[in-house]
């Protein structure tokens, strides 16, 4: 059986970054407010660990975005396939990416799909083009790259 896992990364604002990559990917928020209500009311989390987001109960430090058609945990909301956790830090980015996503979506769609990322917040870096192949090296509203091949 293989292993459940997720990518996590460090961000200043878990929530607009979870709405960037859902947008950028075709995902979906998790949506964490009912496991977030039943625990406020048994007392078990403060009311500072949470904000609102969406007008939903979110936790404050943290948010996901889950693939749409991958299952998940209906009492949570937390996906159980390909996901991404963004995690608050206090600390800003510094240097380069040690791990990226590359998004493939062919030579020819790649202009237009560049466009739709820079109108949800990223920036293009620069465009590569060698004999390998050829792609856009990209960054999402915090600074992390990406590439659009």
């Amino acid at each position: 059986m293989p292993l459940q896992w997720k990518i996590v990364v460090d961000s200043a604002d878990p929530h607009a970054q979870a709405d960037f990559w859902a947008a950028a990917l075709g995902y979906s928020v998790e949506d964490n407010s009912a496991l977030i209500e039943q625990l406020l009311g048994a007392g078990a989390v403060p009311a500072e660990l949470v904000t609102e987001h969406h007008g939903r109960h979110a936790w404050r430090g943290a948010a996901a975005a889950r693939h749409p058609d991958d299952p998940y945990d209906e009492s949570s909301g937390a996906g159980l396939g390909r996901r991404l956790l963004f995690n608050e830090v206090p600390e800003p980015k510094t240097g380069k990416n040690r791990v990226h996503l590359d998004l493939h979506v062919g030579a020819e769609q790649r202009a237009d799909e560049v466009a739709r990322l820079e109108g949800l917040g990223a920036r293009v870096v620069r465009a590569v083009d060698e004999p390998g192949g050829s792609w856009v090296i990209m960054q999402d509203p915090e600074g992390n790259e990406f590439c659009v091949a």
